[in-house]
């Protein structure tokens, strides 16, 4: 319940302000308006076209609340508040039933308060979601293995089977492959040190795979009955294997990629977590460290696993946190003892020169990700945050010098993290949307369009955010220096309406042909710029 609270207080303030970031958040975002749009459930679509990129779990969810509050930003980012909610409270229930009920509340405040976590559960995206089914699939798995009360029903067996079908809805098969991939070896671990082990009888491996298949496999059926198996070929083959054996989008990097989101993304407690690992590999190694053995296998795997795909995005490597939390709240359990509390001493002196971290780490991804002029402005007001999370190490360090407040020296660099969220939230993200373009152009477009008018976009960033913020179909135009499969070629899409609408850069190419239409700026934003064609018909040749 605390767990669940504070995630809560962390996602949910300010949830519904502003407008979506552009690329992924309005892709997804209209992906669920079309299900409403087109009253179709079975087939994505966005731009009006259909669309096999990702499952339909989140697209589901967020279309029901966007129907019951409106299509805007709280409807579509709450899916993944109410996931991060979920998944805080998960944890700390698996914890307090293994640990303590101490280590279980360190552990969720841990989790909610890091930067990667808070992020994560307040974006219209599916890693929420997919985070959310593999903790519950790693931790109800976990739990039904070990002995039990004989004839107590296991429901934690069945659960983790719901939880990997899930799991598929929203991401795909990595779901399984990742809880596949930890579990596995957890078991092993375990029978390697003499730990016993209830393994299911063959009835409820049966009913724990119908449960699994019945949940999954009737929308990939009805997908492949609707438009063929290509469908099919092109979400799981190209978009999840291909994503991992190939770079999509360009998003691509190095092999050690993730050790700076680590950096960032746990953000303000990894000065505290090369100890705690330290400490759960050393309680690993004991009967008891049962927990500490999934902790470390949970926390290493998918670092591994996702440092090798080609494909990365920062987001990919969250469903690791609930791990890290994990370990560095066990960690902080301890801390009342005398060598622990001067270790912790130790390092919350370091908290102050992981802030130099997040800068550097904000440095690499500001060269290394494609990101737009929005997000790395985001980013870069992070770096301003670190006066908050100094205070707070400062605070965290006087209250471990006593025995008496040591217990609660945690929950003051937590309440710091929870208050940069906050400034996050209020102060810099309003202030990075004046700088979206995108929005406040489709606003002019809005109250301007009529019937039978084209609105296109042209050589920038944002179409997504364009289709989301007007209606489909948004044309995107060859912009003379790269072909996309997708694009048109501008005179016919120009030539081809009463009114065109065209999104494109302030900055525009010699010669700039018109193509004989009359063209009116009508607005423009952050260097780029609304025109509008009309007047004549085209003529036979370009005209500048």
């Amino acid at each position: 319940m605390v767990g669940a609270v504070v995630a809560a207080l962390i996602t949910l303030p300010g949830l519904g302000a502003g407008t979506l970031w552009d690329n992924s958040e309005t892709a997804y975002g209209e992906v669920a308006r079309e299900v409403l749009l087109y009253h179709d459930a079975v087939v994505m679509h966005l731009n009006g076209v259909p669309w096999f990129v990702q499952p339909p779990l989140y697209f589901w969810i967020a279309a029901a609340f966007a129907d019951a509050f409106g299509v805007g930003t709280f409807a579509l980012r709450l899916p993944s508040a109410l996931a991060t909610i979920a998944t805080s409270a998960c944890v700390g229930y698996a914890v307090a039933r293994q640990s303590s009920l101490r280590s279980a509340v360190l552990s969720t405040v841990i989790l909610s308060t890091t930067l990667m976590v808070a992020i994560v559960g307040r974006l219209a995206i599916m890693d929420a979601l997919l985070d959310f089914t593999v903790a519950v699939a790693i931790l109800t798995f976990a739990a039904s293995l070990r002995p039990r009360a004989e004839g107590r029903t296991n429901l934690a067996w069945y659960g983790g089977w719901v939880a990997l079908a899930v799991g598929v809805l929203a991401k795909g098969p990595v779901a399984v492959l990742l809880v596949v991939l930890i579990l596995v070896p957890w078991a092993v671990w375990e029978r390697a040190l003499g730990m016993r082990l209830v393994v299911p009888p063959a009835r409820a491996w049966l009913l724990g795979v119908a449960a699994f298949a019945a949940i999954s496999a009737p929308w990939f059926a009805l997908l492949a009955w609707r438009v063929g198996g290509q469908a099919l070929a092109d979400l799981v083959g190209h978009y999840s294997v291909g994503r991992y054996l190939g770079t999509i989008e360009n998003q691509t990097g190095p092999v050690w990629y993730y050790l700076p989101v680590i950096v960032l993304g746990f953000f303000p407690w990894f000065a505290f977590l090369p100890p705690a690992l330290w400490a759960a590999s050393r309680v690993a190694r004991t009967p008891a460290g049962s927990l500490a053995r999934l902790a470390l296998l949970w926390a290493l795997i998918p670092l591994a696993f996702f440092s090798f795909a080609q494909t990365k995005l920062p987001n990919y490597i969250a469903l690791e946190f609930p791990a890290l939390a994990i370990c560095v709240g066990l960690w902080f359990d301890g801390i009342t003892a005398r060598t622990r509390r001067r270790a912790a001493l130790a390092w919350t002196v370091l908290v102050p020169f992981t802030i130099l971290g997040v800068a550097f780490a904000i440095g690499v991804f500001s060269r290394t990700m494609h990101l737009t002029a929005d997000t790395q402005q985001s980013l870069g007001a992070l770096t301003f945050l670190g006066g908050v999370i100094f205070v707070g190490s400062v605070v965290c360090f006087g209250l471990l010098l006593s025995p008496r407040t040591a217990r609660i020296a945690p929950y003051a660099l937590a309440a710091a993290s929870f208050v940069s969220v906050l400034i996050i939230v209020f102060v810099a993200e309003p202030h990075v949307e004046a700088m979206k373009p995108i929005p406040a152009l489709a606003k002019v477009i809005r109250e301007q369009r009529t019937a039978g008018d084209t609105v296109a976009i042209q050589g920038v960033a944002g179409g997504n955010a364009l289709v989301f913020y007007t209606a489909p179909r948004v044309a995107t135009l060859d912009g003379g220096e790269e072909h996309r499969e997708d694009a048109t070629d501008p005179r016919r899409a120009i030539c081809g309406a009463d009114r065109v609408f065209v999104v494109t850069s302030a900055r525009r190419p010699t010669p700039d042909p018109t193509f004989g239409r009359l063209r009116h700026t009508l607005a423009s934003v952050d260097g780029d710029v609304l025109f509008l064609y009309d007047g004549p018909r085209c003529t036979g040749q370009p005209s500048s």
